[in-house]
């Protein structure tokens, strides 16, 4: 090879591995770090308007720096959004809020469902559809009060983490939603009246307190057959509001729930029975029969293995050690909600 072939040669291999790097860069116009203030010392002042302008299907986490404010949104993360994360300040003032619930009247109109009325599955303040979704040092809340079903927070994506975070309402309050979306709480606050906490997803909260505000239910799991785990709480401390005097651990939503509370500290809020078999369900009856509600060394007041109802179970030293974030959440992926990293 003559020397002006070599020089020629080097010149095109250095032009296209500056293509290369060009592809994998972070496209300028699609910043890895943007922040929301309301005062307008950030990049926008909503945190719609933050996610909307990630970009569809990225290939880069994007970190949404959230300053301290009420933020009134009806927040919807959709499923082209992924690899988003929203982090505030602090829980207890970086706060997204709304106030929809089931029956209100929609004041846009029709839905495309033809619904001119807010359901439970419409009735969120967020809703998280994407992948890969993380929140942390946030509160999110509905103020809809007492007039029946009320979410909080919806999720329906898969990998979803939250860290630090408070999620208030009454009634069904966090919407883990659907069968394939695993969901990852760490050191989380959670409060409500009825079925504050249900859905069909595989969900692990840990290290979170879980606080009742009416003698009602904690958990309506729907739980699939094929699931291998439902709902798990690792660590979690349950209290209650002064007024409460009896609730129960969980009720299941569908005949295949799956619950299971560990080395947990148990008010006296919940009663000596621990579970409710939700008789009154007329679609799905018996379903004491299907499903799977389990205890392990638990403590506190609440904690009462020889009154628990009799289709309940306390599990054994074996059984507990399958209740691993690994096992529980890892997948055919091997998801570490940790690190929000897949292997």
């Amino acid at each position: 090879m003559t020397k002006p072939t070599l020089i020629y040669f080097v010149f095109i291999l250095l032009f296209h591995l500056g293509l290369t790097a060009q592809t994998y860069a972070q496209d300028p116009k699609y910043p890895a770090t943007l922040t929301v203030a309301k005062d307008g010392s950030g990049n926008y002042r909503s945190i719609q308007e933050a996610v909307n302008s990630v970009r569809d299907i990225g290939e880069q986490e994007v970190k949404i720096y959230v300053k301290k404010g009420i933020y009134k949104e009806k927040l919807i993360i959709p499923s082209w959004k992924i690899r988003v994360s929203i982090i505030g300040e602090r829980s207890e003032n970086t706060i997204i809020t709304f106030d929809d619930y089931s029956g209100k009247l929609n004041p846009a109109g029709k839905d495309q469902f033809g619904n001119d009325k807010f359901s439970t599955y419409t009735s969120y303040t967020v809703l998280v559809q994407g992948n890969n979704i993380h929140f942390e040092n946030l509160s999110i809340i509905n103020t809809a009060g007492r007039v029946g079903q009320a979410v909080a927070l919806h999720v329906e994506g898969d990998r979803f983490t939250a860290k630090n975070c408070r999620f208030l309402g009454n009634q069904d309050t966090l919407y883990a939603a659907v069968e394939n979306s695993r969901q990852h709480y760490q050191n989380c606050y959670i409060e409500g009246t009825t079925d504050f906490i249900f859905g069909k997803a595989t969900v692990v909260f840990e290290n979170c307190t879980i606080k009742s505000l009416s003698d009602s239910y904690v958990t309506a799991a729907s739980t699939s057959a094929q699931q291998k785990f439902g709902f798990v709480f690792l660590n979690c401390k349950l209290i209650a509001d002064t007024a409460v005097k009896k609730a129960y651990l969980g009720r299941p939503w569908r005949p295949y729930a799956k619950t299971v509370f560990l080395n947990c500290e148990i008010g006296k809020h919940i009663s000596p029975e621990g579970w409710n078999a939700w008789k009154g369900d007329k679609m799905f009856p018996n379903k004491e029969l299907t499903v799977f509600y389990a205890e392990y060394k638990n403590k506190g007041a609440g904690a009462s293995p020889k009154t628990r109802l009799a289709w309940t179970k306390q599990l054994t030293d074996t059984e507990a050690k399958n209740y691993t974030l690994k096992n529980i959440l890892s997948g055919t992926d091997q998801w570490n909600p940790l690190t929000n990293k897949l292997k």
